[in-house]
């Protein structure tokens, strides 16, 4: 009996630190859209609303949602982007681990790391992506479409190509200090001489 009480608690607890969780999150509208449904009698509008969501701390997602108001719309798109978040390894809090290129449909994008003190040189839709995410520092560039849908795609895309050293360590079986060994001798060997 105790134990399913304590059981029942923790039950409890687990959707009050889902909901701090989610009050936490930074949510970035991107864009919004009037879309119409051709009927008999005419056309009926509605909208159609596109929002990023993510924690600061290395969590992001996107999410679109339809309806016939726009505030509907947007509790649609981000109870979808909330759902859907990816988990992004960033390098000090501040930056990513290395370059990466990403692509969706006719949109291809570019994404640097940078060096402490650069800011979010991106502009718009991924701009709100690397807000949303925690990023600091980074360059991006946007080659071909400029359709916010594809560049956020292809943005993820590329997000989701980035791994951190500990990982790639992980999937090779040695150490971190074997895979990035090379920057420890040289220091070394200065510290010798």
């Amino acid at each position: 009996m105790a134990r399913e009480r304590g059981e029942r608690s923790d039950r409890d607890r687990q959707p009050r630190d889902r909901d701090r969780e989610e009050s936490e999150l930074i949510e970035k509208l991107v864009g919004i859209n009037r879309v119409a449904k051709v009927v008999k009698g005419g056309r009926r509008f509605g909208f159609a609303a596109l929002v990023v969501v993510g924690d600061g701390k290395g969590r992001v997602g996107v999410g679109s949602g339809k309806a016939r108001e726009v505030p509907e719309a947007i509790r649609k798109a981000t109870d979808q982007a909330k759902r859907g978040m990816i988990r992004v390894p960033l390098r000090e809090g501040r930056t990513l681990h290395h370059d990466s290129n990403g692509h969706f449909g006719a949109g291809k994008v570019v994404l640097r790391t940078a060096p402490a003190g650069t800011g979010i040189i991106a502009g718009g839709p991924m701009r709100a992506i690397f807000e949303a995410l925690g990023v600091q520092d980074v360059v991006t560039k946007s080659i071909g479409t400029s359709n916010p849908h594809n560049m956020i795609k292809a943005t993820f895309d590329a997000l989701s190509q980035v791994s951190s050293p500990r990982s790639v360590a992980a999937r090779r079986g040695r150490r971190v200090s074997d895979i990035l060994g090379k920057r420890e001798t040289g220091a070394a060997g200065a510290q010798e001489a």
